[in-house]
């Protein structure tokens, strides 16, 4: 049977949003913040839906929320694709778990550290080749920090190198792991990674986990099917446009420059004819006047113009 993906949000819920079993989700998120030992004494996990000020407020479903001794709160995320807008979608998270900390009578003092963990199960920062970036408020030159407030961390299963030997490197290859023996090579490197290993075997062999993998895997399939189908859709429908309009723009160019080359030969031609009828009158009026003058005859001024009767 076909191992189930931990990266897989239903997998990862039922992994790490377990009430009853804080320790492995503690012992994750230790390789990856850099907050004190004594905050994971005591974590609650919290209802993963943002609260809504008000009914037409966008709702926010985190995966897996907690709040640690010190009241940070920690809001963790497995994406397994790209999403259109996830910066985006994480910023408006964190300010949801920012703003829902207080209630109106209370100060600003109050409010508390918010941390959002993206594992990425693709390359969701083209900007860098790190596997972890941290993203604070910084002073953009000087980059001290405007306050601790808000924090992002963003881990990419695939720009982890191999070989690479560490507490958080052994938590990414258990994430990354497909087969058995990838799962029991990273379960040996850390307790708590063989006990999450030992998990999941379990809910492998549930089956009402297994319906819950495999409607989601389904689900999964099906969505990128559609995104393929209105890619491939788009694309066909962007080309047939795009030579539309590009046989109407020839179309348009090649009248442009037909009446343009036209209207240019006509002005030098209508030019060259005035200039030839301009200067034949006005040899024929000079030559007439010579002969009325008596300063030629018209058998002479014959010589250098006709003169029409």
């Amino acid at each position: 049977m076909e191992m189930m993906r931990p990266t897989t949000d239903v997998v990862f819920k039922m992994l790490f949003g377990d009430s009853k079993d804080p320790e492995l989700i503690c012992a994750f998120l230790k390789t990856v913040l850099d907050l004190p030992e004594n905050e994971y004494v005591k974590v609650d996990f919290d209802d993963p839906n943002l609260k809504r000020d008000y009914p037409e407020d966008k709702l926010g479903i985190l995966d897996v929320k907690l709040t640690t001794a010190a009241g940070t709160v920690i809001d963790v995320e497995v994406q397994v694709a790209s999403m259109a807008g996830m910066p985006n979608r994480i910023s408006y998270y964190l300010a949801r778990m920012i703003t829902e900390q207080l209630d109106e009578s209370e100060s600003y003092r109050n409010l508390k550290r918010s941390i959002c963990v993206i594992l990425a199960d693709y390359r969701m920062l083209p900007q860098t080749e790190k596997y972890h970036s941290v993203f604070r408020m910084l002073e953009t030159e000087e980059h001290f920090p405007f306050n601790d407030l808000m924090e992002v961390n963003v881990l990419e299963l695939p720009k982890m190198p191999e070989g690479i030997e560490g507490k958080l490197e052994a938590w990414l290859s258990f994430f990354k792991a497909h087969t058995e023996e990838e799962f029991e090579m990273a379960s040996r490197k850390d307790p708590a990674i063989e006990a999450a290993y030992s998990k999941l075997q379990h809910l492998n062999s549930d089956d009402e986990a297994r319906k819950l993998y495999d409607a989601r895997i389904k689900q999964q399939r099906d969505i990128q099917a559609w995104k393929e189908d209105a890619k491939e859709r788009g694309m066909a429908e962007g080309l047939q446009r795009g030579m539309a309009e590009g046989l109407q723009k020839g179309m348009e160019k090649g009248m442009e420059k037909g009446m343009e080359k036209g209207m240019e030969k006509g002005m030098e031609k209508g030019m060259e004819k005035g200039m030839e009828k301009g200067m034949e009158k006005g040899m024929a009026k000079i030559l007439s006047d010579l002969i009325n003058d008596g300063l030629l005859t018209p058998e002479q001024a014959s010589k250098y113009r006709p003169i029409d009767a």
